[in-house]
């Protein structure tokens, strides 16, 4: 109901053949989404630009409006509300308020035809003949521009096109009055089927199951609409029995929670948190054994701990310990590590197990590199403790040493005590690695079966190693970014690789070369090692190798 009219101009209203509302009723978000046919005015009735449209197409004269009551069939003596009108030879379907619901479509530019082409005579006559002409604009200007549930800006003038359509194609879309009944008796009855079967399946089927329902809400409402015409908000039902799911989901969750908690009361004394969490998704696995996985380990040590350590007291080195592990630590489970086990100083950690990883060398290496990288941290921040306090400081270094290869993983130990741990050989060859670090004076030592597993390594060749225990020997390599600037490193591979080259091929002299040019570049982390191999050639050139020397190095210390 509106209060007045604004009409056109005079000249406009005694030529038309008809005259229609123009005005549009949208939603709370400025959506249109339901279009009115019929205005009452007072007690005079307006019809809408669409509809009178239609009327003048057809040549009728009137309009036949049918009233319906609550239940929708038509009543005699208790009009509540519109349900048809009747115009020419169409009978469109409304709401109460004579309003109709479009499926609407994407706007057609392609159905416009530019006003200059039919001012300018330049449109085709067939293309207009025999069909109903709509005008109107499309410029921001003249606040003619609409939303649609399809398209956020739309000329106006197209809504009462895709109306005019609508109507002539027979497409009835309506909200019966039982629509609201239907859609809470949808809540009820899922609800309680959900809230039955959820205690009596397992979490992963209980998600599955709740999706799947809203998902059917929503698929219904959906098909109500596309293929019976019918509105119904599928919208409420849906959220209602996903906060129903939740909830319900939550209640279970929390009782789970509190039986893992037993369990974890129970075992967390004898394994490993890690263990524990496996075991409560695996309780099968509480059992001596394990598996034989690739992994990649990690065995970090301080340097010269005993030295250290001597300058403390007790509690002072056990916050020293702490302070040195906890940051490790937190590196190694950043990076999907698992530690494995801490020995005083010393750490032993592993990836690729429990959970799979792929990527475990990969994950091993950024974690040593953020690792060694750390130690400028903490050592700035022990320096600042030492002279706060007036105590000499000696600085802190670790050693580390990455290695790749089969291992047996799993729950290892004794029947009263055992730990989630990894045992073999390569982890053997890992700490001989570790101990490496200190040889040849670098941070990082990473074995050559981790190296091949690396995407793109930046490495700097080391040796080639014969370790204590295996016959074949094996080449090893530092990280080159724990020893030089990205720049200084390029610099140094071209005269390093020809050194270690002209060395496994005895060519003193051109070894100690480019050994020399190497130095040259001043990189001070390198400087125990190239003196170290300066003492090997110095060696060897008094006690020279066999003839069937592979140029390896033999270890002799673990």
């Amino acid at each position: 109901t509106f209060a007045g009219v604004t009409g056109n101009l005079p000249a406009l209203d005694k030529a038309a053949a008809g005259l229609g509302s123009i005005n549009w009723i949208p939603d709370r978000d400025q959506v249109i989404r339901r279009v009115p046919l019929m205005y009452r005015q007072g007690t005079e009735y307006v019809p809408s630009l669409a509809l009178e449209a239609l009327r003048v197409a057809q040549g009728a004269s009137t309009y036949i409006l049918k009233a319906s009551n609550a239940s929708g069939e038509t009543a005699f003596g208790q009009a509540t509300g519109l349900n048809h009108i009747k115009v020419g030879d169409l009978e469109v379907p409304t709401d109460a308020d004579g309003g109709i619901w479009l499926q609407f479509r994407p706007s057609n530019p392609g159905a416009y035809i530019p006003a200059w082409k039919v001012l300018a005579g330049e449109n085709d006559p067939a293309e207009v003949a025999g069909r109903i002409m709509l005008i109107g604009t499309s410029a921001p200007g003249l606040i003619d521009l609409r939303a649609t549930p399809l398209d956020a800006v739309i000329p106006g003038v197209e809504i009462h096109a895709q109306a005019i359509e609508h109507m002539l194609a027979g497409r009835a879309l309506t909200r019966p009055d039982y629509a609201v009944a239907a859609e809470l008796a949808v809540v009820i009855i899922l609800g309680l089927a959900v809230c039955f079967v959820l205690p009596r399946i397992r979490a992963l089927n209980a998600a599955i199951l709740g999706l799947s329902v809203v998902a059917l809400v929503l698929l219904g409402g959906w098909a109500l609409y596309r293929y019976a015409g019918l509105l119904f908000d599928p919208t409420y039902p849906a959220l209602a029995l996903f906060i129903l799911f939740a909830a319900a989901t939550a209640y279970i969750y929390r009782r789970v929670e509190m039986q893992r908690g037993e369990v974890r009361r129970a075992f967390s004394h004898y394994v490993a948190p890690a263990v524990v969490e496996r075991l409560i998704a695996n309780p099968e696995k509480l059992e001596l054994g394990g598996e034989v996985r690739e992994l990649t380990l990690l065995f970090c040590d301080v340097r010269n701990f005993t030295s250290i350590s001597e300058t403390m007291t007790a509690h002072e080195l056990t916050r020293f310990i702490n302070t040195l592990l906890t940051p490790l630590s937190d590196i190694i489970l950043k990076h999907r590590g698992t530690i494995d086990k801490y020995m005083g100083d010393a750490i032993m950690a592993f990836w690729n197990a429990p959970l799979d990883d792929p990527d475990h060398a990969e994950h091993a290496i950024l974690a040593a590199r953020e690792m060694a990288a750390s130690m400028g941290v903490l050592n700035a921040r022990w320096q600042a403790e030492a002279d706060a306090a007036s105590r000499p400081f000696r600085k802190v270094a670790i050693g580390i040493g990455v290695n790749s290869g089969n291992c047996c993983v799993g729950n290892l130990g004794s029947l009263r005590r055992f730990d989630y741990s990894a045992i073999g050989d390569d982890v053997n060859v890992a700490s001989r690695y570790e101990g490496l670090s200190k040889t040849y004076g670098l941070t990082t030592v990473i074995g050559e079966a981790t190296v091949m597993r690396l995407p793109k390594p930046a490495v700097l060749e080391l040796d080639l190693i014969r370790v204590k225990g295996r016959a074949q020997p094996t080449r090893i390599f530092t990280l080159t970014d724990t020893v030089a600037e990205a720049g200084v490193a390029e610099r140094l591979l071209p005269p390093h690789a020809a050194m270690i080259a002209a060395y496994r091929q005895k060519k003193w002299d051109e070894a100690e070369e480019a050994m020399q040019a190497c130095q040259s570049i001043g990189i001070a982390a390198l400087e125990h090692f190239y003196a170290t191999y300066h003492a090997r050639i110095a060696g060897w050139r008094a006690a020279p190798p066999p003839a069937d020397w592979d140029g390896a190095f033999t270890a002799t210390e673990k």
